[in-house]
């Protein structure tokens, strides 16, 4: 990520064939913990949650656009809200990988979820929930099309 503008631009106009999009981001850096003294890096970790202001245009031709970002943080009340709105929406009595491989299915995303579920049947050692893994394995096949598989699991 670079601080100037003109070097960020000129990476987002690079490809003719793709659309270019800047991010502009506005957060308050945290100086001096960097292990290159002399670079005015901004770190932040990888799930970090940024809150979209605005989206322009910057050409006539809508091939470039400048994003605005504003990084939220643990306090940031909206954001807690809407979390558990979705956490009560979504499975609220599912909880880590099982609560994730039940949206990734409700997604669509049966390929992911069934990783998630085959990981999960090798640690689970509570027989109960081996049989709501098998389940959910044979629902994937089923939504997948694999109808002899999905006969095994069920």
């Amino acid at each position: 990520m670079s601080q100037v503008r003109k070097i960020s631009l000129s990476f987002a106009q690079q490809n003719p064939a793709l659309v270019g999009i800047l991010f502009v981001l506005q957060i308050d850096p945290i100086r001096g913990i960097s292990y290159f003294s002399d670079e005015d890096e901004v770190l932040f970790s990888r799930h970090s949650v940024f809150r979209i202001h605005d989206i322009k245009p910057m050409d006539e031709n809508d091939r470039v656009y400048e994003v605005s970002l504003t990084l939220t943080s643990d306090n940031d009340k909206k954001l807690n809200a809407l979390t558990q709105r979705i956490r009560k929406e979504n499975f609220p009595n599912a909880e880590g990988w099982y609560r994730l491989s039940l949206v990734l299915t409700d997604m669509g995303q049966n390929n992911k979820a069934e990783e998630i579920y085959e990981m999960l049947l090798i640690e689970t050692t509570k027989e109960s929930d081996i049989a709501a893994i098998y389940n959910h394995l044979g629902l994937i096949k089923y939504n997948q099309g694999e109808y002899e598989e999905a006969i095994k699991y069920l």
